[in-house]
């Protein structure tokens, strides 16, 4: 009951509501579906709940650019998602590697399996076999590759157990059929 009575405006709805209600239309301008709170660590929102001080429209959100050419991407700088793994609005950065594959599934959240094909030389009958391997990659919010695309991936730090890549870049491929099918070389 202490407690209770200490808390101000949008907190009291929030506890009274149970889950997270966005109270104003400017105070949180992140997305609220998770149980915990939903916020970018660069960006300090306390500011927003003081008494007698008018809320901006424009909410604040942090983006960066990750270098290597790659465009931040527009729903990364305007969208509401928070995404501590994404490497245009979370905390990893991209070094390494970089690499292209073909979407084969997006069945879980954030993170998506790409194939790489490529020939292996064998030696004793002058030839080359076709052979291919999945990577577990981690997709931002700000893409929605389907199956079949062809997407650029950077190497980052371990996200996971399997996850050390990040999307980067998507781009839109037009296949026939099922995209396990398909071998194309990048």
């Amino acid at each position: 009951r202490r407690f209770r009575r200490r808390l101000r405006g949008s907190a009291r709805a929030r506890l009274a509501g149970g889950r997270e209600q966005e109270a104003d239309a400017g105070t949180f301008a992140m997305d609220q579906t998770e149980k915990a709170f939903q916020k970018q660590e660069p960006v300090f929102i306390g500011s927003k709940r003081l008494l007698g001080k008018k809320s901006s429209k424009r909410a604040v959100r942090y983006w960066r650019n990750v270098g290597l050419s790659f465009q931040t991407p527009k729903e990364a700088k305007e969208g509401h998602f928070v995404d501590k793994k994404c490497p245009f609005t979370g905390n990893v950065s991209i070094r390494g590697k970089i690499l292209k594959g073909m979407v084969i599934s997006c069945k879980m959240k954030r993170t998506i399996i790409i194939r790489r094909n490529y020939l292996h030389y064998i030696k004793k009958y002058n030839r080359f076999e076709k052979r291919h391997s999945n990577l577990a990659v981690h997709c931002s919010p700000a893409f929605e590759p389907k199956e079949g695309d062809i997407v650029t991936v950077g190497q980052c730090r371990p996200l996971a157990k399997t996850v050390r890549f990040n999307v980067l870049k998507v781009e839109k491929n037009q296949i026939f059929g099922s995209a396990r099918k398909q071998f194309k070389l990048f």
